[in-house]
């Protein structure tokens, strides 16, 4: 999976917007409840609340102190059981049922027929809306100030963007670590499974002074099959990028614009604690441009299509790296 290629471009993403991995070796905000205490996860507290009684919702006690349950005993030695008659109204409701039409019900206040047919299903695409909060709304993120002009990222438009980003994949030196040169299907297959997913992975041109000049994927590294390679920590946010015009590559562009690009997620995603990349170890260029940009090398992995080098940006590290 690429990363970055101020220099030269990097390889292709382990998989955007893929499904969170089991067993991330993630912190946690919050610790387990013990079994019995006050609150358990994924409910709320009975006892306790201000201005409610408590209760046990096992059993109710009797004002003469004995207590009733199905099918228990009373004072008096007789045996509660519960009344399973129906009342007259549901009766009378049921069969009023039976008379209408198969597939309908009417409505007590209108009188009117209400379909019972399943809703039809709505695709899960259209439930969301586009680049949400799983990043934090990329598309209002803001331009950054660099050295080179003013930097924006924007949200790829397909329609608008494929035919320059197949353009710069078919680059040799981009085709080499990216892998989608080829016809714009290619291309534009890739970019879709992003845009279709649930918002993991938002793909991005680039523009530095109004001309689009790169490709970026900014991703959530800690939801991505990359986190079971290496120790991830929730919010972790991870980075791709193609430098795409060669006269762009090679005088320092892709390292200014790596510690712009990480300097905005973490000052737009407050959650985010590190910045992640993993060029692969081959890509020299791409390494040493995210050294320059103030991510420190962490480790080498072994991921399915290369060997990568770990690349971070600390939070706590960016004014001094």
């Amino acid at each position: 999976m690429p990363s970055v290629d101020p220099s030269v471009p990097t390889a292709t993403p382990v998989s955007a917007g893929a499904a969170c991995p089991t067993g991330l070796a993630a912190d946690t905000d919050s610790e387990p409840t013990e079994p019995g205490s006050e609150h358990e996860p994924g409910r709320g507290s009975v006892s306790g609340v201000e201005g409610e009684p408590d209760f046990d919702a096992g059993a109710a006690e009797d004002a003469d102190g004995t207590e009733d349950a199905d099918g228990s005993e009373d004072a008096d030695g007789t045996e509660d059981t519960m009344d399973l008659r129906l009342p007259d109204e549901l009766l009378a409701l049921i069969a009023e049922e039976k008379t209408e039409p198969s597939g309908s019900r009417r409505t007590a206040d209108q009188g009117s027929a209400v379909s019972l047919a399943p809703p039809t299903a709505t695709p899960r695409a259209d439930l969301r809306m586009p680049y949400d909060d799983l990043l934090d709304d990329v598309a209002e993120w803001g331009p950054a100030a660099t050295p080179r002009g003013l930097f924006h990222l924007v949200p790829v438009r397909m329609e608008r963007d494929l035919p320059l980003i197949s353009r710069w994949m078919n680059d040799p030196a981009a085709a080499a670590f990216w892998e989608l040169s080829g016809p714009a299907s290619v291309t534009e297959d890739h970019v879709r499974d992003q845009l279709a997913g649930d918002g993991r992975s938002v793909p991005c041109v680039g523009v530095l002074d109004g001309t689009p000049m790169s490709y970026w994927e900014i991703y959530r590294a800690d939801l991505d099959p990359l986190a079971r390679h290496y120790a991830a920590r929730p919010h972790d946010t991870g980075v791709h990028l193609l430098v795409g015009a060669v006269a762009d590559r090679g005088r320092g562009l892709g390292s200014t614009l790596l510690r712009a690009v990480a300097d905005l997620v973490l000052a737009r995603r407050p959650s985010c604690a590190r910045v992640i990349a993993e060029p692969d170890i081959r890509n020299t260029p791409s390494v040493a441009a995210f050294l320059t940009a103030g991510f420190r090398f962490s480790a080498e992995v072994d991921l399915p299509d290369k060997r990568a080098a770990l690349m971070v940006r600390d939070r706590s590290l960016r004014h001094l790296l």
